[in-house]
């Protein structure tokens, strides 16, 4: 049993590389991950949010009732920045309409659950990070929709009401799922939790691995503009996260847990919902799947960098 725990934890710590290594082998070799439909990208996506539910409990919900004025900084930086920074960038760049539509799909989805992994890894405020990516994603099926609507309407027809549907069964009912099951078993929902960021881990590099070897041809295609934009994207997004922070004057802890909760995005989310509601613009799921690869391996780097940071006396608690 430990040595199957020292592998998980090598797995967990070593996320980002993980996912790189399958995103350039999906990318050379397109068969290796192209017999797994991309109807399975759903699903998969829901596996990872079940295990983000039973990994949540009582206490991170009591950190968005006792700490409210962090999660709403958090939140309102996850929901402003991102968007805001993705059309400011496709506009900046003159994205072609699908990838433009890709990358704000990208800066509208909540915070994803590997954010979680990366701020521990970072030594930043844990439950601050769950707070964040729990309230935010519950956020989510009004505010991405919305916010999707608001930034590339004007660029294609949006089924709001369609986008919030999938969320909800994508995102919110797994969530809800596994926190039943912590409620009512609660002896093989810990038993499994130490294995569960690892398990998160393989989940995304095989989501990863199925995205990227459906769109190998146009990822190829697409340049290294999109690339660039993308990870200019997440960049940007980090560094406004811990600046808002040093502005606001938090911790250390809670300006790299705003830094990485604002930088990573579910991209899984967004490259589902590409997938699911603009099949006819099939470029859309590029930047998702770009910023899938790129962000656990900027996170797993900026958490190499945070963990050195020594902690600022004039930060407040």
């Amino acid at each position: 049993m430990n040595s199957l725990k020292l592998v998980c934890n090598f797995i967990a710590r070593w996320m980002g590389i993980l996912v790189l290594l399958v995103a350039i082998l999906s990318l050379a070799v397109p068969a290796s991950f192209k017999w797994i439909d991309t109807w399975w990208i759903n699903p998969l996506l829901g596996i990872i949010m079940f295990g983000m539910g039973l990994t949540l409990s009582p206490n991170d919900f009591k950190v968005v009732l006792s700490r409210p004025k962090d999660i709403l900084i958090g939140c309102l930086a996850q929901f402003t920045v991102m968007p805001s920074l993705a059309w400011l960038l496709a506009s900046a760049f003159s994205l072609p309409k699908e990838l433009a539509l890709g990358v704000i799909l990208v800066g509208c989805c909540p915070g994803g659950t590997a954010s979680n992994v990366i701020t521990y890894l970072a030594k930043g405020d844990l439950a601050l990070s769950v707070g964040m990516t729990a309230t935010s994603t519950l956020l989510a099926p009004l505010l991405t929709p919305l916010l999707v609507w608001l930034l590339a309407g004007t660029m294609v027809d949006i089924d709001t009401v369609g986008m919030l549907q999938s969320i909800v069964y994508v995102v919110i009912a797994p969530i809800i799922g596994g926190l039943l099951c912590q409620r009512f078993l609660p002896r093989t929902t810990k038993s499994l939790t130490p294995f569960l960021p690892a398990f998160s881990s393989l989940v995304i590099a095989i989501t990863v691995g199925v995205v990227v070897s459906h769109n190998a041809d146009r990822l190829m295609a697409g340049g290294m503009l999109v690339v660039f934009v993308v990870m200019l994207h997440n960049l940007l997004g980090f560094s406004i996260g811990f600046l808002i922070g040093r502005l606001l004057r938090l911790s250390v802890p809670k300006r790299i847990a705003v830094s990485i909760e604002v930088g990573m995005q579910n991209s899984g989310l967004a490259s589902s919902l590409a997938v699911l509601h603009f099949a006819a613009y099939p470029l859309a799921t590029i930047p998702g799947a770009i910023f899938s690869v790129w962000h656990n391996i900027s996170g797993a780097i900026a958490a190499k960098l945070y963990q050195k940071m020594p902690p600022t006396p004039s930060g407040r608690d």
